[in-house]
């Protein structure tokens, strides 16, 4: 038996501590060590990788990512209510747990963290999907991320793995399926977490390309994008007009119909619309 394996099971930890879950901070804990264990698993081999863990609250995929023999977690946590919880999952695995008290959002983690580096976290729901889109669009590509395992809300995890034609089809699956292999992995009723959050949830697994699956500029593309999905509704030759005068011929030569509307448009053909700004 593990130093993890005789931690108290997280419901006596949330009591110990007083660790009533959030709304403020987007908390629903997941207590049930078989889940959380299941979800590391669904990182892959982490013997050999450091691991980025955003909002672990009281520690219940922490203790997964450090079962499943990963080589350090780096465990970042807003709530300094979590702290002694952590700490005593750190003092169960000496020098293989570090714990940052702070906003995620404002703190570099790869002063702290050493190549190959995965990403695995039950995300707090109000900063989720930016998180995601940062880790997406990063300066350079390859990102440092080797992968990411994430849990969203069902409906978010929807649209990063939708296809065209789906209402969930967007932005946001233009950004993951440009530089990722993204599906979901593993799906979680409401009654999984303490309290029950009003929707489902899900765990997508992202791994990130070597490079683009077309070539585009990240800037170009993320603009058209926007502007194409900002209207919907609307025929893309009046969706996107704003973006050059002659946008109705740039369509044309990309393969798109300027009658069609963005959610109707694949990857490929928005890429090579995206090039075509370049010209």
């Amino acid at each position: 038996m593990s130093a993890i394996d005789t931690l108290p099971p997280l419901r006596d930890v949330i009591a110990t501590h007083a660790l009533s879950a959030r709304k403020s901070l987007g908390q629903n804990f997941l207590l049930d060590l078989n889940l959380t264990a299941k979800i590391a698993r669904q990182a892959g081999d982490l013997t050999q990788c450091d691991v980025l863990e955003i909002g672990p609250g009281p520690g219940g995929l922490t203790r997964g990512l450090l079962a499943e023999g990963a080589r350090k977690v780096l465990a970042i946590e807003k709530d300094s209510r979590c702290m002694p919880a952590l700490a005593e999952i750190a003092a169960a695995c000496p020098g293989r747990l570090q714990i940052i008290q702070g906003d995620a959002m404002d703190i570099d983690p790869l002063v702290h963290l050493t190549p190959p580096i995965r990403v695995a976290a039950n995300l707090p729901y109000n900063i989720g999907t930016e998180l995601l889109v940062r880790w997406l669009t990063p300066p350079q590509w390859p990102p440092f991320w080797q992968s990411l395992t994430l849990m969203f809300q069902r409906e978010v995890a929807e649209r990063i793995v939708a296809r065209p034609g789906s209402k969930a089809y967007g932005r946001l699956a233009i950004l993951a399926q440009w530089r990722a292999e993204a599906r979901i992995v593993m799906s979680l009723p409401p009654g999984a977490f303490t309290p029950p959050p009003k929707v489902s949830s899900a765990v997508v697994h992202l791994t990130a390309l070597p490079e683009p699956r077309y070539p585009a500029d990240a800037a170009t593309l993320s603009r058209i994008v926007a502007a194409a999905f900002n209207q919907r509704r609307k025929m893309l030759r009046a969706a996107l007009k704003g973006q050059a005068p002659d946008i109705e011929d740039r369509l044309r030569a990309a393969g798109i119909q300027p009658t069609e509307r963005a959610e109707q448009v694949g990857l490929e053909q928005f890429c090579a619309l995206a090039r075509s700004f370049g010209k």
